[in-house]
């Protein structure tokens, strides 16, 4: 099978897409076509790949990125099986001749307009009618994929679940240590971040260090070179998720200080898997499904929104009790071994892909009806 994937939107070496996705195709023995801003993002492309650059769609300057991706897709998608599209703004680029297509649903929507802070109030009152059109229009021409089973309740049909799990490695990861944090994904407001500076500063006498791993919104990257100029963390900018993986590991405990905001509300934080997955408790805010998995499994501590005297709190009491860190990191690695390996969700996405690739009217599309 040969499949087109495509994206303007994400990082080149984005998890989900590259990490999990690509090279479960490739592992299967299928050819991938990549479409992705390679050049703005200073990637090399894996050899095993055919990869087509383009401009990264950043902010509100999208115009001349889904020009090239037009022109992208219509080369890239012209001997494929199937087409793999990760960006709504890539619906808006399709060619009129291309094979059966799917759309990954990787988030709410509607719900992250109101993170997206480049984004004038305007924009942000008229740009939800304008999603729900753009997504009931790609229902009915495309099949669909969705990260969440959440992101259900924004569709007619009834649409497959690839959930965002990760590689769990086969045997257990060093235990965690005792004086340093760590965040891997992107650095925002929404996400966190002021407070991880606030709770950096608190625990830089006690000799507790802050790594932070991932890129930065704009306007957040300002505060954090301040604060890894002033000594009070390690700010290490994008790495690729395998390598963030394994920085995470022997840290105190992974941060998740989401708020609570309508994307991650009904979202599972992949970020808690990651760190449940190499070994380390987890610090969470409260959202449902956050609290849920680690609640169950008793594998990390939950803290208040914006609370960082709870947070600061919960790092020095596992900081003082090896025993505890060492049994949630232990039972947080169980858990993601058992429900949240990646290798085992994967086999139901190259399925899908595979069907929907058949000529049709094998693969042709369901009828859309409430799910």
């Amino acid at each position: 099978m040969k499949v087109c994937v495509g994206t303007i939107v994400h990082h080149p070496e984005d998890a989900r897409i590259m990490h999990r996705q690509i090279r479960a195709l490739l592992d299967a023995g299928h050819a991938v076509t990549y479409i992705a801003p390679f050049t703005h993002c200073n990637v090399t492309p894996p050899r095993q790949i055919t990869a087509i650059d383009v401009p990264r769609a950043v902010g509100l300057r999208r115009g001349r990125a889904l020009s090239a991706a037009r022109r992208a897709l219509k080369k890239g998608a012209k001997d494929a099986d199937i087409l793999l599209i990760h960006d709504i703004e890539l619906l808006l680029a399709l060619p009129r001749k291309r094979p059966t297509t799917v759309w990954d649903v990787h988030e709410d929507l509607v719900g992250s307009l109101e993170t997206k802070t480049y984004l004038p109030e305007s924009a942000r009152r008229m740009l939800p009618h304008l999603v729900n059109r753009i997504e009931s229009r790609a229902e009915r021409r495309m099949h669909l994929i969705l990260a969440e089973a959440a992101y259900r309740d924004r569709f007619l049909g009834n649409h497959p679940v690839i959930p965002n799990t990760t590689y769990v490695p086969a045997t257990p990861p060093p235990l965690p240590g005792a004086n340093r944090l760590v965040y891997v994904g992107h650095l925002s407001e929404a996400r966190g971040a002021l407070e991880m500076i606030e709770l950096a500063r608190r625990l830089a006498p006690a000799g507790v260090r802050l790594d932070l791993v991932g890129a930065a919104d704009p306007d957040v990257r300002p505060m954090l070179r301040d604060a890894q100029r002033a000594g009070l963390l390690d700010w290490y900018g994008y790495v690729p998720n395998d390598h963030a993986l394994r920085m995470a590991e022997g840290a105190i405990a992974g941060l998740s200080l989401l708020h609570d905001v309508p994307n991650y509300r009904q979202s599972l934080p992949t970020k808690i898997i990651e760190y449940m997955a190499r070994g380390i408790p987890t610090i969470t805010t409260p959202l449902p499904m956050a609290a849920s998995i680690v609640g169950r499994a008793d594998c990390g501590v939950i803290v208040p929104y914006g609370d960082v005297d709870a947070v600061a709190q919960a790092v020095l009491r596992l900081r003082d009790d090896p025993e505890r860190r060492a049994v949630m990191g232990a039972r947080g690695y169980a858990e993601a071994r058992g429900h949240y390996h990646w290798p085992d969700h994967a086999r139901d996405f190259i399925a899908r892909l595979e069907e929907w690739s058949l000529p049709a009217p094998a693969a042709a599309l369901p009828r859309v009806v409430p799910a």
